[in-house]
């Protein structure tokens, strides 16, 4: 029975996000663990009277401490290009390149001395972990990739399949030739050369690559990865023995019907998280 396109577009998730989505803590504790001596040293400036002369003596005597100055000011480099009204500087802070007074009058106008002299903090551990917290928004994104995959893989599981055994996960086209003594160079280019499938599955008649994605926000990407699978999947049919399937799902879509709807059309083995539910992987040939 020929499938409702914008029926099955009705079903999609706004989000897939687990609880570990949000933050990942471990990794934040592991980052700022790895700085606790320096940052207890530092420490000693809050509510210091006179922080500029300990500052200078803390960096002569354990000048290791410079290391943790960038990823207060949630830097991740340990180099920080500064332009003033006169000069270009490139401070680091592996090693000390500058004069002491120079990495004083760092600390003093980027604000870190009012942050410790002034007691706006009680500690530079609790603050770390804060500004890590921050920064770690920025890797929803790589998260948001992995649930899929991992979504996918539970229901590749829950339907039976073993890995390593009948299913695998990032293979390679030129894996699964030598595997499997397909053929297929018609995936001319990068298709061919460079494209690693999410999971593949061997039934005993058939090869199954697979591609998952969710897509909660809408962006132009989506529109570039509907017409590239749509074209994969013209590849694929041509060649006996191997079914693409697409997984993808997110209200994202909703702003990119029209490419979506052109590979839907195309393309049976497109499916939806409501699809998997259904047992779209349970009787695959």
């Amino acid at each position: 029975m020929k499938r409702d396109f914008n029926k099955w577009l009705s079903k999609f998730k706004t989000s897939i996000s687990n609880y570990s989505y949000y933050v990942d803590f471990d990794k934040i504790y592991k980052f700022a663990e790895k700085y606790k001596v320096e940052l207890n040293i530092l420490n000693s400036l809050i509510g210091s009277k006179n922080i500029e002369k300990e500052f200078e003596n803390i960096i002569v005597k354990y000048p290791e401490t410079l290391e943790v100055i960038p990823v207060l000011l949630a830097v991740r480099s340990n180099e920080i290009f500064i332009k003033d009204a006169t000069n270009e500087y490139l401070f680091k802070f592996n090693k000390m390149v500058y004069s002491v007074g120079d990495y004083v009058t760092f600390m003093r106008q980027t604000g870190l001395f009012n942050l410790l002299q002034n007691h706006i903090i009680n500690n530079l551990y609790d603050y770390l972990l804060g500004v890590e917290v921050g920064l770690d928004s920025n890797g929803r994104k790589n998260r948001g990739g992995h649930l899929m995959e991992e979504l996918v893989e539970n229901y590749i599981i829950k339907a039976g399949y073993v890995k390593d055994i009948n299913y695998f996960k990032e293979m390679y086209t030129s894996e699964i030739e030598s595997k499997w003594n397909i053929d297929l160079s018609i995936l001319m280019g990068d298709i061919k050369a460079t494209k690693r499938w999410d999971y593949v599955i061997k039934t005993d008649k058939q090869i199954y690559v697979i591609e998952t994605n969710f897509y909660a926000t809408q962006g132009s990407k989506l529109n570039e990865t509907a017409r590239s699978y749509e074209l994969i999947a013209n590849k694929v049919r041509e060649i006996d023995g191997l079914t693409f399937i697409w997984i993808t799902d997110g209200t994202g879509w909703n702003h990119a019907k029209l490419p979506l709807n052109e590979t839907f059309n195309i393309l049976e083995t497109l499916y939806s998280i409501d699809d998997l539910d259904n047992g779209a992987l349970n009787n695959l040939k």
